[in-house]
């Protein structure tokens, strides 16, 4: 068809306006809102209330698997927060803040022993907090059940929500972490149309009432691998909706071969990273936790009694820090004396004299670890070579022989 016969179609086809055939009535109209030229000095600061994680305003996550400590974090923010102290690694910007922690899994004695734990651990005293601190607990009847689905289908339950901000408001909380989210709601955690409504309804909590909402999420069940937001059980509605997901991860059987952690206290070290910084710059690293042990002094006349676990920061050890050239002179002394294999499956394996000059135990999984670096590292340096040779059966294998005098 020519370009002519085209344009005689179109032309003489019957246009309907939609507007036409619409019956706008009297209701309220969709409206375009002009942008008002603004000075770029002249819009507020976004409020940080923790670190780059907690925003005035917004909805946040934390995403981890049981037993990784996140309760106990949970408690060393609040604690931090209400003291207005850097406890975790995180500014507390502008002073102190009012906090509300409402768990809804754990008693309300329970909490009591962590954040007492805590304050053991801090030296915090009655002064720090002033009533800044606030707890609540679904197993000591404080329910917090936002929305629901039932025989007439699925809602979200106003009453609750607007008492919840009227409460936030009257309090002046600047941050309210819920522990854990799928208690706060009695619908499908997998249905994304209702799991966007309840996050929602979070969010506008945050900016009704003008703090900073946390919402504590277990992840699925990962088997070794790395949980990130999207390893949030359930929807993926909720990671959507939130504005930033701190994850949490066990220490690895990697890591603690690499920072030279024996297996029995592994489970004591998590990281954390936050995997959607939608309103900050990404963290170039992880921050690293210890889970310490706290006694309460409340067992009978006077005894330790319960321990609980308090979280602290905590820094990958530097083997190096300890290591001086004396060190090494030994090392290459004790090697000079012998015939030693690089091979540390061998019997003569070079890192036994290695251990024994350094005090360690090549038995043990974590020194063996560090004399496995040491002995790279040295190699690499020159400080001690290889040297290929014949065994004592007569096959050729690799030695660990002296290389460069170390300086004085």
């Amino acid at each position: 068809m020519t370009l002519a016969g085209i344009r005689e179609r179109v032309e003489g086809a019957e246009i309907v306006r939609l507007a036409d055939r619409i019956d706008i009535g009297d209701g309220p109209r969709i409206v375009a809102t002009p942008w008002p030229w603004r000075d770029a000095r002249s819009i507020p600061q976004r409020e940080w209330l923790y670190g780059r994680t907690l925003l005035r305003g917004s909805l946040s996550l934390i995403v981890a698997p049981g037993a990784a400590g996140k309760t106990a974090f949970t408690v060393g923010q609040s604690l931090s927060l209400a003291s207005g102290r850097n406890l975790l690694g995180q500014a507390v910007w502008g002073g102190p803040k009012r906090v509300w922690l409402w768990n809804l899994e754990d008693s309300a004695d329970e909490i009591d022993r962590l954040i007492a734990a805590g304050v053991l651990h801090w030296g915090l005293q009655p002064e720090h907090l002033e009533g800044r601190l606030f707890r609540d607990n679904a197993m000591s009847g404080a329910e917090l059940v936002v929305a629901e689905e039932g025989a007439d289908g699925f809602k979200l339950k106003l009453d609750v929500i607007a008492d919840l901000t009227q409460e936030l408001r009257a309090r002046k909380i600047d941050v309210l972490t819920v522990d854990p989210f799928v208690s706060a709601h009695r619908a499908s955690e997998n249905d994304n149309r209702m799991i966007d409504a309840i996050a929602k309804a979070f969010a506008h909590i945050a900016v009704d009432a003008n703090c900073a909402v946390q919402l504590v999420h277990h992840s699925i069940k990962i088997r070794g691998g790395e949980v990130n937001a999207d390893a949030a059980r359930g929807a993926s509605a909720l990671v959507n909706a939130a504005r930033s997901a701190q994850v949490l991860n066990r220490m690895t059987d990697e890591e603690a071969a690499r920072f030279a952690i024996e297996e029995e206290r592994r489970r004591r070290y998590f990281r954390v990273y936050d995997d959607k910084p939608n309103r900050a710059p990404p963290a170039d690293q992880s921050d690293w936790f210890e889970l310490v042990s706290v006694s309460l002094g409340n067992g009978e006349n006077g005894g330790d009694g319960d321990s609980l676990p308090v979280v602290v920061p905590w820094s990958p050890p530097d083997i190096w820090d300890d290591m001086t050239p004396d060190h090494l002179r030994r090392v290459q002394a004790a090697i000079a004396d012998g015939e030693w294999r690089k091979s540390d499956q061998a019997s003569d394996w070079v890192g036994i004299p290695i251990a024994e000059v350094l005090g360690l135990d090549v038995e043990r999984k974590a020194d063996k670890s560090k004399v496995r670096k040491y002995l790279a590292e040295w190699i690499k340096g020159g400080a001690l070579k290889e040297d290929r040779r014949k065994d004592k059966h007569g096959d050729l294998r690799p030695f660990i022989v002296v290389g460069e005098a170390v300086l004085a």
